[in-house]
């Protein structure tokens, strides 16, 4: 130790300046090297070599997280990169313009539809209602036009104007339903109108559907608004409290039209079979649409990981989890959430209510908060019915984000998290609702620990370079301050080093 401090007093202000912008130098680099692996892996280096190297050398246990391999089964590279990115969906629980939507315009004074929402809808219109032999029949003609109005009574305008020219026109009856009927009875009225004429007019279609491509572009604009009137009527009557009528009229609908799976039927049918708290059957269609082949939605992912919570959430404690560990049925409702929150992670903090909702838009971008709003909103009752399945979502979503690989552009269970999907949600919801941007990683400890180092070595090569006398003043000055405290720590220590060079002590 004498020997180290007369070591310290021959130091020069040229070695504190060059010690410093080496360390400088080399504190950068590990910055530079930690950041680039982040960016990359999305973990820290550092971090990661002691978890995986020097905890089990001193005894610790070695935490690994749960292989993806029993979700990802399905999902290749190509499926991956094949995958549009921002594709917006048509909202399969859409609510009615005039009965919901209008109604709570009228109430609060806030309009709860965006245009560019709207205008969605009124493309799909276009698809749906309308066809090339349209021309061929007054009533149909003038429907081609009202879907393109903007105005709304211009619409429900041109809708009556249909009907006296034809009393079976059949989409005249859905916009009418749609945008005029206030409440869910009045609307219903009008489907079943839409119902009886959809009916015949589809049955004309289908006996001359082979005569040409006109028939039959005619009978595709048939099935449509038939298998649309039909899903309404099914969602009135969910709405009226007719449960298992809804259930029935939907499990016929896809029995019937078997190619329309398309149109997500099985979201309504799976949150009507909740309601009526119907767990097998809803394990059932689960079992059939939760399929590698199929796009996922959080309804199928929150949905299998509800029912995967139910087995084992009323006696779910985090104390005693933590003691005893998880039981397998735990493990596998923890995995279900988690497999659930990375595909959309912006539901929990709707069915946790630490956000507020509001009404769901007509269409919704997957994996965004357009879909995590529609999705809370029809099922945070199934989740507050089943005892304790919320408190388990509250301790376990959280965690997921340690094993999520950032950024979340790089896929992991599914594909790649789209990158314009903020964006896109700000065009759908309402301006009044603030847009959720959830999911952010926080850098490392390590990352911040290498910059403020960096930082902190170049502050003092800089200083030493510009007030060297001063810098060797303060480094002997921190010595001396290290000396003493070896020396409170061992006074057997001080004691010795007194013996050796007392008086050089004293000059230092």
């Amino acid at each position: 130790l004498l020997t180290v401090t007369m070591f310290l007093s021959t130091l020069t202000p040229k070695f504190y300046f060059a010690l410093t912008v080496t360390s400088s130098f080399i504190s950068g680099l590990i910055f530079v090297f930690e950041w680039w692996h982040f960016r990359k892996y999305g973990t820290s280096f550092i971090e990661q070599v002691s978890v995986s190297h020097l905890r089990p050398l001193i005894g610790g246990a070695e935490s690994s997280p749960p292989a993806p391999a029993a979700f990802s089964t399905g999902e290749n590279e190509a499926s991956r990169q094949n995958m549009p990115e921002c594709k917006v969906w048509r909202n399969p629980l859409n609510l009615f313009r005039g009965a919901e939507y209008s109604r709570y315009m009228w109430v609060t004074g806030k309009e709860p539809l965006t245009y560019y929402d709207m205008n969605l809808s009124a493309q799909d219109h276009q698809t749906f209602f309308t066809c090339d032999t349209d021309a061929l029949r007054p009533s149909d003609t003038v429907m081609q036009k009202a879907w393109r109005e903007r105005n709304p009574q211009a619409r429900i305008k041109a809708a009556h104007q249909a009907l006296e020219l034809n009393n079976d026109c059949a989409t005249a009856y859905v916009l009418l339903a749609e945008e005029e009927a206030t409440t869910i009875v009045d609307a219903e009225k009008y489907f079943k109108q839409a119902l009886k004429a959809g009916e015949m007019i589809y049955r004309k279609s289908q006996n001359c559907h082979s005569q040409s491509p006109q028939h039959e572009a005619q009978l595709r604009r048939d099935t449509n608004v038939l298998v649309y009137v039909k899903r309404r009527l099914a969602m009135c009557a969910r709405k009226l409290g007719r449960i298992r009528e809804a259930v029935k009229i939907m499990r016929d609908l896809m029995k019937e039209f078997p190619l329309l799976s398309m149109l997500n039927i099985h979201e309504n049918l799976l949150e009507a079979l909740l309601e009526l708290q119907a767990y097998a059957d809803v394990q059932a269609v689960l079992a059939k649409y939760d399929d590698i082949s199929l796009p996922k939605s959080a309804a199928i992912c929150y949905t299998a990981a509800l029912l995967k919570a139910r087995a084992v959430s009323e006696r779910f404690s985090p104390e005693t989890a933590s003691k005893r560990g998880l039981s397998t049925a735990e493990i596998n409702a923890v995995e279900a959430i988690h497999r659930a929150v990375e595909f959309n992670p912006h539901v929990p903090k709707y069915l946790l209510e630490m956000k507020s909702l509001v009404l769901p838009p007509e269409h919704i971008l997957k994996r965004g908060d357009s879909e995590a709003v529609a999705y809370a909103f029809f099922h945070l009752q199934h989740w507050k019915r089943i005892e304790g399945a919320l408190n388990l979502l509250h301790c376990t979503w959280e965690g997921t984000f340690r094993m999520i690989p950032y950024p979340l552009e790089k896929g992991h269970l599914f594909y790649p998290y789209p990158s314009c999907t903020e964006t896109a949600d700000r065009e759908l919801l309402p301006t009044f609702h603030e847009v959720s941007v959830y999911p952010q990683k926080e850098l490392p400890f390590f990352i911040h620990f290498t910059a403020g180092l960096c930082s902190f070595s170049a502050m003092l090569a800089l200083l030493t370079h510009q007030f060297p006398e001063l810098v060797v003043v303060f480094a002997k000055a921190v010595s001396t301050v290290s000396v003493t405290g070896l020396a409170m720590v061992s006074p057997r220590l001080w004691g010795i080093l007194r013996s050796m060079g007392k008086e050089h002590l004293v000059s230092l």
